[in-house]
């Protein structure tokens, strides 16, 4: 049998990357090989990575599920790919299979380490899996209720999830919040109200925080109500910021709670693995609306010359859809 040369992309050096050929060896007992179809970047992490902004006490904690070599440089990153099984055991054989898997060509893992997509989800879409866990872990952290008012501060693909999710809560008011007025658009066909920093709700039951920046946090806290919960979702990697922690945040008595993916939220702890929630997530993305948070693909080959556009400060891409050969 030929053998199977699979190409990846390498984080180099701050801000330089570079793609690299491997060359595959037999297929190993239980495991699948897989051609990828479609990866998507994410813009929050992977920005960091890019940027080399992760802290050195966090490259434990921040590693990819299958990323290769270690942080901060050289590393191939990522965890979001969707692709088609074409060695394996015979009923697997062509499904498309959405795994944790950097952006890679071709790959082998375990069988464990894929899910079979839904039929009905097409292979675009199943490329938000990843970010839909982190919503759906969000939102159980968060524990809102029907008839809330629910703030989400920062229309990335993480915060329009949640807000997604959130929005379909029996009489809530849910309202996503962004400096960029284009958001309004798609906040509409996700089924929320939409508004920009200045003129956000106050008075909330609960308030998301997922812009990575500091006016982001001082407009969460003013927009939460009396002993209300604000679920920081934000990684800012090495960077500092400013939180507003005067004025009336001790006397509203506000809590100010992390929420990370790594985890499984404590209410479902005892009784969900990461696999259960992973593909509880990819069930939840047969709602054609979902599209809005997908980019034009771009090719697998020009990752290199176009990251440091797509990872600028001036970008408002959403969910960066990666297409390969």
């Amino acid at each position: 049998m030929a053998s199977v040369v699979s190409q990846s992309l390498w984080y180099v050096a701050p801000e330089r990357t570079e793609i690299r050929s491997e060359i595959l060896g037999p297929l190993p007992e239980n495991s699948v090989q897989v051609r990828s179809v479609f990866s998507a970047l994410s813009r929050g992490t992977e920005s960091l990575v890019f940027k080399g902004l992760i802290p050195e006490s966090e490259y434990t904690r921040m590693a990819a599920p299958f990323m290769g070599g270690k942080l901060p440089f050289p590393v191939k990153y990522g965890y979001s790919n969707v692709g088609r099984v074409e060695l394996g055991p015979t009923e697997l054989i062509g499904q498309l299979v959405f795994s944790l898997m950097p952006h890679q060509s071709v790959f082998q893992t375990e069988i464990a380490n894929v899910l079979v997509i839904p039929q009905e989800i097409p292979a675009q879409r199943a490329v938000l899996a990843a970010n839909m866990e982190t919503a759906l872990n969000a939102v159980w952290d968060a524990s809102p209720g029907p008839g809330d008012r629910i703030v989400i501060i920062g229309a990335g693909v993480l915060g329009s999830l949640i807000a997604y999710l959130c929005g379909h809560l029996p009489g809530a008011e849910v309202t996503l919040v962004d400096i960029n007025p284009e958001r309004a658009a798609l906040a509409k066909k996700l089924g929320v109200q939409f508004s920009s920093p200045e003129l956000a709700p106050t008075d909330c039951d609960l308030v998301f925080h997922c812009s990575a920046s500091a006016s982001g946090l001082s407009t969460a806290i003013e927009s939460a109500g009396e002993e209300a919960t604000i679920l920081e979702l934000s990684w800012y990697g090495s960077n500092q910021i400013d939180v507003a922690l005067g004025g009336a945040f001790h006397s509203r008595q506000l809590r100010l709670q992390s929420s990370q993916v790594g985890h499984i939220s404590q209410s479902r702890r005892p009784r969900w693995s990461y696999r259960r929630r992973l593909a509880a997530a990819l069930g939840m993305l047969s709602d054609s609306r979902l599209d809005a948070l997908l980019t034009e693909p771009i090719h697998f080959e020009s990752l290199p010359s176009q990251l440091p556009q797509i990872f600028s400060a001036q970008s408002s891409q959403l969910c960066c859809l990666i297409q390969y050969p």
